[in-house]
Order: C-alpha cells, then sequence, then structure tokens
C-alpha cells in the first residue's frame, strides 16, 4: 500500500494541473478528479511519462453529493490518501437576479457541499493513518461580499471559515488544513465564469496558476492555515477589518462589473 497517495480535484486544467505536477514532481502517487475524462487521461499521460508514480483517474460530477460520497470510498480503498487538494470551484458573474439559478446552485453543491464531504471524510481516514495535509483552495473573494458575483464570494467565505476553524480543532493532531487565498489567476474560470470583462482584471494584475499553485503547495507542506498570494491582494484580504463593510461592498461591486 502507497503511503504517497495524492487527491486532487479540479484536475483537469489550471491549478489542478499545476497542483498535480508540483505532487509528482516529489513522486507522489495521484488520484485525478474532474468531469473532463479525456483531459486527466492526457495529464496523467504526461505525469507517468515525466515522473514513473502511479495514476487513478476518476471522473466525477462534484455537484453530486452521492458521486462525492462514491468517488471518497473507491478513493481510500486499499490506500492511505495523506494530502488532499479540494480544487475544484464553479462561480458566475451577473446579477443576483439574473437567469443563472442552476450555475449557482452548483456553485454551491460543489464549492461547499462537496469540498465538506471529502474534508469530512479526508480527516477521519487520516487521523486513522497517522496524518495528513490538507489545501482547500478559496479565494480573495472570502474576505469581503461580492455583489455581482454573491454567491460566489459567499461560498469562498464559507471556505474560508470552514478551515480556519476545522484547522483550530486540529490543532495538535498529526492532520493540517490550509486554505489558498489567490486572486485572479490566468485559468478558464475567467472564461467559464463570464469575468473576461470585469473592471478587477483590467485594474490588477493576473497571476500565473504555477506560481499560485506553488505558493499552495509550500503553504500546506509547512501546515500554515492561511495563505494570500499576492501583495495587493494581502491588502484587499486585511482591508474590511479597516473600513466599513458598506464601503467594501460597494467597492467590491464596482470591481465586480
Amino acid at each position: 500500500m502507497s503511503t504517497k497517495w495524492t487527491m486532487i480535484t479540479g484536475a483537469s486544467e489550471g491549478l489542478g494541473v499545476e497542483f498535480a505536477r508540483l505532487a509528482a514532481a516529489e513522486g507522489r502517487d495521484l488520484i485525478l478528479v474532474a468531469r473532463q475524462v479525456q483531459k486527466l487521461e492526457r495529464l496523467a499521460d504526461e505525469l507517468r511519462a515525466r515522473h514513473n508514480v502511479a495514476i487513478e483517474v476518476l471522473p466525477t460530477d462534484l455537484s453530486d453529493p452521492k458521486a462525492v460520497e462514491a468517488l471518497w470510498r473507491r478513493a481510500e480503498m486499499r490506500r492511505h490518501i495523506d494530502v488532499l487538494v479540494n480544487n475544484a470551484g464553479l462561480g458566475y458573474n451577473g446579477p443576483f437576479t439574473g437567469s443563472e439559478f442552476n450555475r449557482e446552485m452548483s456553485s454551491i453543491m460543489v464549492n461547499v457541499t462537496g469540498l465538506t464531504i471529502l474534508m469530512k471524510r479526508a480527516v477521519a481516514h487520516m487521523t486513522r493513518q497517522g496524518g495528513g495535509h490538507i489545501l482547500n483552495v478559496g479565494s480573495t473573494a472570502g474576505f469581503m461580499p461580492g455583489p455581482n458575483m454573491a454567491v460566489y464570494h459567499a461560498t469562498k467565505a464559507y471556505v474560508l471559515s470552514l478551515t480556519e476553524a476545522v484547522a483550530e480543532e486540529l490543532r495538535d493532531s498529526p492532520v493540517t488544513v490550509t486554505v489558498l487565498c489567490p486572486g485572479a489567476t490566468a485559468t478558464n474560470f475567467i472564461k467559464d465564469a463570464q469575468m473576461e470583462d470585469i473592471a478587477l482584471l483590467k485594474a490588477l494584475p493576473v497571476a500565473s496558476a504555477k506560481r499560485v499553485a506553488k505558493a499552495g503547495w509550500t503553504a500546506m507542506k509547512k501546515g500554515k492555515r492561511i495563505r494570500v498570494t499576492g501583495l495587493l491582494n494581502k491588502f484587499f484580504a486585511v482591508s474590511p477589518r479597516f473600513a466599513p463593510r458598506a464601503l467594501t461592498t460597494r467597492i467590491t461591486a464596482l470591481f465586480m462589473k
């Protein structure tokens, strides 16, 4: 039984691909999860050829709680998963009164429900097995309300709060929980969430997925609770503590238009 299995959700593109490359470069065996099986298989072939690691591809719809439970049961079978990267995430840019109800409900199921199920199962599994690391991919969006992306910001606030709370519960255990909070990152999420024309992307630099993933991976291995990437993003993360909440919300609305 391998003691070095890493499970990564949203592994078909963007940050997920970069996390997988980092893990494989360390000789870690991989469980790659996403809906797009062809992209997962191409990545698996690349990493097997470069690093000679074992990889299992498990295509899963993470918006379906029953599918997420089945995923975990299959993934942990005869394995010690000592790293879980909850990277999968959905979002939608547009007014709350818009027509993307199904998209927003899927965002809640993936960003909140699916993440929570996997985290819950992983904590119990890692505790039994003697330790491990969980990395939840949040966002600077989690530090403030987000008009025009209200549901996404709310889900990332949940991820931030959940991670901090559980990390404190596990303070004296061999299991650590880290939340990575990047700002805008060069991935397909921007296009999928219909964010290409928002003011934020015109005003601020967009970070590379490779750099953001490396920062999160390093923070996870050190057992840090929160990692915000980029100086401007750190400013945005702390500013709600000092500015009136209504003002912060108004400013965020302007950036998200």
